[in-house]
């Protein structure tokens, strides 16, 4: 095992964040050049070979790119196992995330295999998510914490609340995908539902979302937690951004550059509200059912709390 310290892991850990949600962002570039079915079987790229060729020109290149970032978050994840194995906080979360890439891997394949059923590209999106709130509260497993603040503690239903509204948001946002434009390939076929209907209850959901972040922001305020209101803020001038996005997007009919902006933005709000979540005090030193950071130095004064 990797002789670590916590600055180590601290690294490994933002460098499994930040490549969760860069996958998320290359495979929505897949779909968005239309490279979908750029290597058109799996695990196998064509029939012969296990990578792209020139005759598949670019989509096959962008597919098979994506591919192989896959294997670069791997080598990312066994390394983070390493350098947490000695320490129980972490151990068994990074473990979780090790195991979550090669899943991740056969869903995707069974998108390629299934030409792209919208339903399946849906899940792989959401298992996304579910990867990046992994290595979000493993990150911040590696970050020295204070103890929680007792008024903050009393508020995390209220973040739990807006958690729940923030993942209803993603959950409609990938059903407005999969019943519109940009399916990654020319005959992959759509959902069928209405996308104007949709679309409005993808907006009605961000409209609870917003009112719960803000509900969020006062009420920190008035415990008072400092934290807790400037994570408020983040996540409500993050949604913002995400919101005059959607709807320039869909009011100029959807271009693929737009798309993928709001992709980013997704993975953005959703790490954003898991900003607000954690700064309650949640699983930190002092909190309900939590314990003592394995790796916190017991000398170290020094280290400043990251949010």
């Amino acid at each position: 095992m990797l002789d670590a310290g916590p600055l180590t892991q601290r690294r490994l850990a933002l460098a499994g964040l930040a490549g969760n949600i860069g996958i998320v962002i290359t495979g929505g570039a897949v779909r968005l050049t239309g490279s979908g079915l750029g290597c058109p079987t799996w695990p196998k790229c064509t029939e012969d070979s296990y990578t792209t060729t020139a005759a598949m020109g670019i989509n096959g290149a962008v597919e098979f790119g994506n591919r192989l970032l896959t294997f670069v978050l791997g080598a990312i994840a066994v390394l983070l196992v390493l350098a947490a194995w000695r320490h129980p906080r972490l151990r068994a979360l990074s473990v979780i995330l090790l195991l979550g890439i090669p899943g991740q891997g056969v869903v995707g394949g069974i998108t390629v295999l299934t030409d792209l059923n919208p339903y399946v590209v849906g899940l792989h999106f959401l298992l996304s998510t579910v990867m990046i709130a992994g290595s979000y509260a493993l990150w911040q497993r590696t970050v020295p914490r204070p103890e929680a603040v007792p008024g903050a503690v009393r508020l995390r239903g209220l973040t739990w609340a807006l958690t729940a509204a923030s993942a209803v948001v993603v959950v409609i946002g990938v059903i407005v995908t999969g019943s519109g434009p940009h399916a990654g390939d020319d005959k992959a076929r759509r959902t069928g539902l209405n996308p104007e209907m949709i679309s409005q209850l993808h907006v009605d959901a961000v409209f609870l979302m917003l009112g719960l972040a803000v509900a969020c922001w006062f009420a920190a305020r008035a415990v008072p937690s400092p934290a807790m209101a400037r994570a408020s803020a983040i996540l409500l001038a993050v949604s913002l951004a995400q919101g005059a996005i959607g709807f320039v997007q869909y009011f100029t009919h959807l271009p693929a550059v737009l798309v993928g902006f709001h992709m980013a933005g997704a993975c953005a709000v959703w790490v954003a509200t898991l900003g607000v979540v954690w700064a309650t005090g949640f699983d930190a030193p002092g909190a309900a059912g939590s314990a003592p950071s394995a790796t916190r130095p017991e000398t170290d004064r020094t280290l400043v709390t990251v949010r």
